[in-house]
């Protein structure tokens, strides 16, 4: 398994790498935001309150697979099977059924570390835990009510990960959703006691409601929601925050047009961004206290294009100032060799010197 880049990044990217690969961000500048590195943990988090054990774990995370000790991060992620459903999910590729095989498919695509149930991963905790970093994602959207609801509960406690050895917890929570208050306490508290046992812990920063749809377009997925969402997980210490790429801008003023919506200023788009996406991105960045807490971009479903548009959003995260991608339909629901190509393809972004920050 090589750690050198082989991918041509920009001939994957086709007639988008001009504008990917050569632009230069203006609005908010790379030398004011503590940007990934070998030294990411030392240099950040050991002035932090987090403790030595936590340390360890985050040098653990950033230790391993083909990114290691280059302070980025390429995570698997696998909790479709509730999420989404799992035979939604694992038809186009029914060995993911079976759980090692999601281990697996972590290990050979060279990732930092694999996340998924606690059902998943308790069921071969003892012959992988110690050979690849563990992130119990604790809490799910059960999506088998009628009708489905939205809603993020726990399914298992933090307690659990600490005994099968998982380096991490994570958690989502719908911010600006109905139950998006209870959520906020439930994995507060869940992060505290995590750190207490000395894990790091990493937060699913979804934007969630149906009055963020406006005239056509889903600001769920705005810079200023989302950078506000991850303003709000920094802030109940995440130490990783995985976020979606942003696609639009302008959240707070269209929700505003029936009134009476949060607080923005127009600088927020004037000054702090433009429309390019490593722009948008990076106003994602700077909510994580401009790069303390890492942003991980999600590498969203399944299409016709994955190493494309995989290696597009790696592009737009890394020259932003983001530290990695989380990426699991893109690479689970297709043949292993295949997806182990997705993740390494991932991965050679940010191995890829070329590919700088803008």
């Amino acid at each position: 398994m090589s750690s050198h880049s082989t991918t041509n990044v920009a001939d994957v990217l086709g007639d988008e790498a001009d504008f990917l690969l050569n632009h230069r961000s203006t609005a908010i500048p790379s030398d004011t935001l503590h940007l990934p590195g070998p030294d990411f943990v030392d240099r950040i988090w050991a002035a932090s309150d987090r403790t030595p054990r936590v340390l360890r774990s985050l040098e653990e995370l950033h230790g391993h697979g083909r990114l290691g000790g280059t302070g980025y991060l390429s995570i698997l992620p696998v909790d479709q099977g509730i999420e989404h459903s799992a035979g939604a999910s694992f038809a186009p590729n029914p060995i993911y059924f079976d759980p090692e095989n999601i281990v697996r498919l972590a290990i050979e695509g060279g990732c930092n570390a694999v996340a998924s149930t606690y059902g998943a991963l308790g069921a071969v905790a003892r012959k992988y835990a110690h050979k690849i970093p563990f992130v119990l994602k604790f809490n799910h959207n059960e999506l088998l009510s009628h009708p489905n609801r939205y809603d993020q509960i726990p399914f298992a406690l933090v307690q659990n990960a600490w005994e099968m050895g998982c380096v991490a917890v994570g958690a989502t929570i719908y911010f600006g959703s109905e139950d998006s208050g209870r959520q906020i306490q439930e994995v507060s508290e869940a992060f505290a006691l995590a750190h207490e046992l000395g894990m790091a812990t990493i937060l699913w920063c979804y934007v969630r409601n149906s009055e963020f749809k406006v005239d056509g377009v889903n600001h769920e997925a705005s810079a200023d929601l989302t950078g506000q969402a991850n303003h709000l997980g920094v802030t109940i210490q995440a130490d990783i925050i995985k976020q979606k790429q942003p696609t639009s801008n302008g959240g707070y003023p269209a929700v505003n047009k029936s009134g009476g919506f949060g607080k923005y200023d127009e600088r927020m788009y004037s000054e702090l961004a433009t429309d390019h996406p490593i722009d948008l991105t990076r106003y994602q960045v700077a909510n994580c206290y401009m790069g303390r807490c890492g942003l991980i971009n999600s590498g969203g479903a399944s299409g016709s294009n994955d190493l494309q548009q995989a290696v597009r959003t790696a592009v737009i995260n890394k020259r932003a100032g983001g530290t990695g991608l989380i990426s699991g339909r893109k690479a689970f629901q297709r043949p292993m060799n295949e997806g182990v190509g997705i993740l390494n393809a991932i991965q050679d972004v940010y191995l890829d010197p070329s590919v700088d920050i803008a």
